[in-house]
């Protein structure tokens, strides 16, 4: 269901449409403005839906005041981007927004279509991740933990865990048939799904991060990883193409 953003942050966006994109035929204002959680820095993030384009572009700039990160599109370009570039990273952020998104100035068939077309997708879920994968993220993960092991100091442990911050993440994702996160959308997302999860996950690197304390962050790699396998370095193997020479 869409949230009902500032009726003064509406009209503004409204006047954005009619004076930068007069011919489009609506926009979805999405983003942290949409969720109720906008700060002093926080941007415009538009979908603009045109009926037709030569092709999409993403657009950033200033309007009143607004950083503005414009993302502009017709539903052919749209389908590609969500099928063909955010599906096989697994992290579905054009889907999101424009799901999330709210019509401006209203809801008109094509921003309809856009919805039923990203909902679509987020339903299906990501492809699952194929035996050499979740061994190789297993791989990464285990190299990470013993180097974090290892650590010489809290710098160092410092520049491990920000790398496995995401890397673990993504697994459990993965691992589990969710659509992955990056960034700051990664703590949220993992509330939403497993929140006894992410709440072990927090403290743990916040364990690192804080009190250059590691164990926690350890204790949860290692039981992460035993329902797959457990830890991976002995007997793994990464064949390259025959093709890669030169």
């Amino acid at each position: 269901m869409e949230e009902q953003p500032d009726e003064k942050l509406l009209v503004l966006v409204n006047r954005l449409k009619q004076e930068k994109y007069p011919d489009a035929d609506s926009l979805l204002l999405a983003g942290s403005v949409i969720r109720g959680e906008a700060t002093s820095t926080s941007d415009l993030d538009i979908i603009v839906l045109y009926p037709e384009l030569p092709n999409a572009y993403r657009d950033s700039y200033y309007y009143d005041n607004w950083p503005v990160e414009a993302f502009v599109h017709d539903l052919q370009t749209l389908t590609y981007f969500i099928d063909e570039i955010d599906a096989p990273t697994g992290v579905p952020s054009l889907a999101t927004m424009v799901d999330d998104g709210k019509s401006v100035p209203s809801a008109t068939e094509l921003s309809k279509s856009a919805k039923v077309l990203a909902q679509a997708s987020l339903r299906k879920g990501p492809e699952p991740w194929s035996i050499q994968t979740v061994n190789s993220a297993r791989y990464m993960i285990t190299d990470l933990i013993e180097d974090l092991k290892d650590s010489r100091n809290a710098t160092e442990s410092q520049a491990i865990a920000s790398v496995l911050y995401s890397t673990i993440a993504d697994f459990y994702f993965r691992i589990h048939g969710f659509w992955s996160a990056k960034g700051k959308t990664i703590p949220r997302r993992l509330r939403k799904v497993d929140p006894g999860f992410a709440e072990r996950f927090e403290k743990a690197f916040s364990a690192v991060f804080l009190k250059n304390e590691s164990q926690a962050l350890i204790s949860l790699v290692s039981d992460l990883l035993a329902p797959h396998g457990g830890p991976l370095f002995s007997g793994h193997r990464l064949e390259a193409p025959e093709e890669w020479r030169k």
